[in-house]
């Protein structure tokens, strides 16, 4: 085992302090600390939980026994565990213990009520107080059972099963369950004098039904130093709550490893549970690489070539890049394990495993399951006889072995270890790849694990450490390059002004061509909502021109520009309509185009103002060089651009449409009719008459017209005169800032002395602070090196900067 070295007590402060440091600086604060918070916290952890995860009876419960050398768990054929199990270290045999955590009733009723809906058994309401209730429930659960051929028939079958465990463990134990809380118990209020009697309580399948939580503490080495097994659900169990337990475990940022236990070898392929169990682990990043893949039952394939083939390529096609593969059969592995160690009248281990086949059957009885089978030849012996008779395994040269007909399945078992002894149990051993997985796991976590964390903590803060130490190298680098003098100083910023000058005029000139290119590509708010307010004003006030428009009116003009006549026809009303229109439409244009170009002026100036370029031209000028008057300027003559074009768009308007007097038009319809209704008669009434007629005729007129200008032609003119003129502006403008180079120097001298003394005085500041920063790091780093070191991890260590590397960047 690799204990926790003295060097690594500061671990958490040391990281702290560069993470500290990281957000310290605005370029790197967006730099993702995820995976170093992660690697940290697995790292300084005194606990280390191995999750064990897989499918419905995949084996993960014996493997955990075969791991431990100890039955602690259920595992029988067929039986959901559907408690979490941890098992944890204790410092002796005699500090041994159990602590038991029970469902409340709430849980068992919410549990019993989603079972039995599945089943189609459960009524509105269920009280499992009720003995009726409960009866009845029970009894159309073995009806299921019976139907479907058996427990493990079905998925129905199985949760028919699932749903009397929990009923009896409910009845077994209802004088400890409590109604809302978990109730906890220690071993001795059980008054069990070991582990083994708490563990033989616990792995009875109507108990673990209502247990939410069973806590070992056992003493064995592979425990040690944190490390703690945790048995979980099957991820298909038949409780669905059970298998979201597991699902919620392995995404826990509180998982260090997980061993994946697959039922492949008995199945021949991987099922959709196993592939999405794989995805999940190997997303969370509290696990990285920290998996193992058993694929137990592995005796399966020794008598199916078929099968054994098929898992063959399962993993030389899906596990090619993991070195992390077993294959086990943990059911000959742990009780070949535990008869090694059998001696004197038990040297079979026939004892053992009765004793251990009896805590089945009571468990089997109580449930309701006593076959026959399970009385008389533990499954042990069954597959024992089985691996001698037909494995393949064993050499005829070293082991002459015989399973005779004429034999019980018992008498076999013990006239074949009375002949071959331990090295049979050896080989089965061995066969088993218990052995090799045991050793895997013990020297991973023993001799791998600890160096490996902070490996992993390392290589995460390597990219960290990299980015701090070029930062402040090259701030260094930055502050050691300026002049330390004010004369310096002052001959350097004069040096830099025509440069700075420059600049500015091309900040400038590339700020208003992006505003131009933003108001063309409607990207400018204001702009737009501006230009929208002009397209609804025209609309609004086509609508008011033609909703007031007077035919008498009209008529009237008409009669006055021609004194020696007392009739006017249509066509001249028509007339003055459309000079009328034109003319009031150009009046609503013109107002609310010089709004347009006065807000976008105003619009300019302001984004000029809040630029950076701005400031700094007052800072070398005293002044903005003239551009807020040359904006002014320009402001006008666009306005006026714009109203002579406002001018001719409406002008255009007098003009009927090109389609107006088409044939098989709606207007040219409307023209005739309404030149019918004027025809009855010479005098102004006929006239007036008509105004609805001649509205309308108007309206199919102006309203295609205006709706081309606001719509198509309009703001395309607009972004022509705007850009026409400010481009060239702001070219002429930057090149007459650059012309402004003797006003600039004869401005600075004037300031430049105080200038360079507090630019002088901030460098120092800086530099020391960076300074500053510099020895933090290096504290930190040197501390977290120190830790790797006594590790032994000597090719991770991270970099410092030190004296000599603080002037110099990486690379160059």
């Amino acid at each position: 085992m690799t204990p926790m070295p003295p060097q690594c007590n500061n671990l958490q402060e040391q990281v702290d302090t560069l993470l500290q440091l990281l957000r310290q600086e605005a370029s790197l604060r967006q730099q993702d600390i995820t995976a170093v918070q992660a690697s940290l916290k697995k790292a300084i952890s005194p606990e280390f939980e191995i999750v064990f995860a897989g499918a419905f009876s995949a084996g993960k419960s014996m493997l955990i026994n075969a791991l431990l050398e100890r039955e602690l768990l259920y595992s029988a054929e067929g039986h959901a565990t559907g408690t979490e199990c941890y098992i944890a270290y204790a410092e002796s045999a005699e500090k041994e213990r159990v602590v038991l955590t029970f469902s409340s009733e709430i849980e068992i009723r919410k549990q019993a009520y989603a079972l039995g809906k599945d089943l189609n058994l459960t009524p509105t309401e269920l009280n499992i107080n009720e003995t009726e209730v409960v009866t009845n429930l029970s009894h159309g659960c073995k009806t299921i059972i019976e139907l479907e051929g058996g427990e493990n028939k079905s998925e129905r079958a199985k949760q028919a099963k699932a749903l009397i465990l929990l009923l009896e463990g409910f009845e077994a134990n209802r004088d400890r369950i409590q109604t809302v809380a978990n109730a906890t118990y220690s071993m001795e209020q059980f008054n069990f004098s070991n582990l083994k009697e708490a563990a033989s309580y616990a792995r009875r399948g109507s108990n673990s039904a209502v247990l939410k939580r069973v806590e070992y503490y056992c003493y064995h080495p592979l425990l040690q130093d944190g490390n703690i097994i945790i048995d979980t659900p099957g991820i298909d169990a038949p409780v669905k709550q059970d298998a979201e337990l597991t699902y919620d475990k392995i995404e826990s940022p509180d998982t260090s490893a997980v061993v994946c236990v697959l039922k492949a070898a008995s199945s021949g392929e991987m099922t959709t549970e196993e592939t999405e169990l794989m995805e999940k682990t190997r997303s969370n990043p509290g696990i990285r690489d920290r998996l193992f893949y058993i694929f137990n039952r592995i005796d399966e394939t020794w008598y199916n070539t078929q099968l054994r083939q098929r898992l063959e390529n399962l993993i030389n096609s899906d596990f090619r890049d993991t070195t992390r593969v077993y294959k086990t059969s943990g059911l000959l592995g742990f009780y070949g394990s535990l008869i090694r160690g059998t001696t004197g009248r038990d040297r079979f281990g026939l004892d053992t495993i009765f004793a251990e086949s009896r805590d089945r059957l009571d468990a089997d009885t109580n449930s309701g399951n006593n076959s026959e089978n399970s009385q008389d030849t533990p499954q042990f012996v069954n597959e024992f006889n089985r691996y001698c008779a037909n494995s393949g395994k064993l050499s005829a040269s070293q082991f002459r072995i015989s399973v005779n007909s004429y034999e019980t399945p018992n008498q076999n078992y013990v006239r074949i270890l009375a002949e071959q002894g331990q090295p049979l149990i050896q080989q089965l051993i061995q066969d088993s790849g218990i052995e090799d997985f045991r050793t895997a796991i013990t020297d991973y976590l023993t001799k791998e694990k600890r160096p490996q964390l902070f490996k992993n903590l390392a290589d995460d803060l390597e990219d960290l450490c990299i980015q701090l130490r070029k930062q402040y190298q090259t701030i260094q680098r930055s502050l050691d390059s300026q002049p330390r003098e004010i004369e310096a100083m002052k001959a350097q910023e004069l040096l830099r002004l025509n440069q700075e000058l420059q600049q500015v005029g091309q900040d400038f000139r590339e700020h208003i061509a992006k505003e131009i290119n933003e108001m063309i590509m409607n990207k400018c708010d204001i702009f737009d909502i501006d230009f929208r307010q002009l397209q609804s004003r025209m609309i609004r006030r086509l609508d008011e021109l033609l909703d007031g428009f007077s035919v008498e009116a009209a008529y009237g003009r008409t009669l006055m520009t021609h004194p020696r006549n007392a009739t006017a026809p249509l066509i001249a009303v028509l007339v003055e309509a459309l000079y009328y229109l034109a003319n009031q439409l150009e009046d609503i244009l013109v107002e609310a185009t010089k709004s347009l170009v006065d807000n976008y002026f105003q619009y300019l100036k302001d984004s000029v103002r809040k630029s950076e370029y701005y400031r700094l031209l007052y800072r070398l000028l005293g002044n903005d060089g003239g551009i807020e008057q040359q904006l002014e300027e320009l402001s006008q003559r666009v306005s006026n651009a714009l109203v002579n074009a406002a001018g001719v768009e409406c002008d255009r308007y007098v003009r009927e449409s090109p389609r107006f007097y088409d044939e098989g038009t709606f207007s040219i319809y409307q023209f005739r009719e309404t030149l019918q209704q004027t025809s009855q008669g010479y005098d102004c009434e006929n006239m007036v008459d008509a105004q609805p007629a001649i509205r309308q005729l108007l309206r199919l007129d102006f309203e295609p017209k205006v709706s081309r200008t606001i719509r198509q032609t309009f703001r395309q003119t607009v972004n022509q005169t705007l850009k026409e003129h400010l481009l060239p502006m702001a070219q002429k403008q930057a090149d007459d800032i650059l012309q402004k180079y003797s006003q600039a120097r004869d401005y600075l001298e004037q300031t430049l002395a105080q200038e360079a003394e507090e630019k002088i005085a901030r460098n120092q500041r800086l530099q020391g602070e960076n300074e500053e920063k510099i020895q933090e790091y290096d504290r930190a780093v040197s501390g977290i090196n120190s830790c790797l070191q006594a590790m032994k991890l000597h090719e991770h260590l991270l970099p410092v900067i030190g004296q000599n590397d603080s002037v110099s960047v990486d690379g160059e």
